[in-house]
């Protein structure tokens, strides 16, 4: 009989640390972004799941939608209006800024904590160092029930972004795949206007780092 509980007890404890692996791996969420560098603001929708993400664009442009393949090293760039798209490598540009540890992170200072779009933060000071060795500091706001942070904003404040809206529910596979009406675009020239523009911030009501509460 103890022989059976033991083999019981050790059975469900193991289920639990699978079970609580998988939920800590298996990030999938729908929210709205948006982005503010050089004076403008771009906002977008935004399906994400782990190694892929899906960002439909809300601004004028040429690309409406954008599928990062990050497991397939590479980028689908939809033209909806002439059914193309046009495929790129990827590059850590497209990422979205979610992973709590910024590439180059030299530096964190926890500030305080907040409250953004009614989710619980804890704000850091991080520096980080770029190619170069120039370093930079950034404010982030990292929601801890949700477990990514919010809002990135730069030191001297020309650089901001910010989900808002976000839903923790499982996205469906035909968010990252390929229209099938589609066709490759078939201009022979680079058209630099398909590049996407790097990932940057948002609300024009940013204007500063909020008073935090030690």
């Amino acid at each position: 009989m103890t022989g059976r509980v033991l083999t019981m007890v050790g059975f469900v404890a193991g289920a639990l640390v699978l079970g609580s692996w998988g939920t800590a791996r298996a990030l999938e969420f729908v929210a709205d972004r948006a982005v503010r560098s050089d004076g403008q603001t771009r906002k977008a929708s935004v399906f994400y799941r782990d190694d892929r993400w899906r960002v439909e664009h809300n601004d004028p442009g040429p690309v409406n939608v954008t599928i990062v393949r990050k497991d397939m090293g590479l980028v689908w760039l939809l033209l909806p209006r002439i059914r193309q798209f046009k495929t790129v490598a990827y590059h850590e540009d497209h990422d979205l800024l979610i992973n709590e540890r910024l590439e180059r992170e030299t530096a964190r200072v926890e500030l305080g904590t907040d409250s953004l779009d009614g989710h619980p933060t804890t704000v850091y000071e991080v520096t980080v160092a770029s190619p170069e060795g120039k370093l930079k500091v950034y404010y982030q706001w990292m929601a801890t029930d949700l477990g990514f942070p919010l809002r990135l904003v730069s030191k001297d404040r020309d650089w901001i972004t910010e989900y808002r809206n976000v839903r923790l529910t499982g996205v469906s596979d035909a968010f990252f795949r390929l229209p099938h009406a589609y066709q490759p675009v078939t201009e022979p020239k680079a058209d630099t206007s398909l590049e996407m523009p790097r990932p940057t911030p948002m609300s024009l009501d940013i204007c500063c780092p909020p008073v935090l509460r030690q």
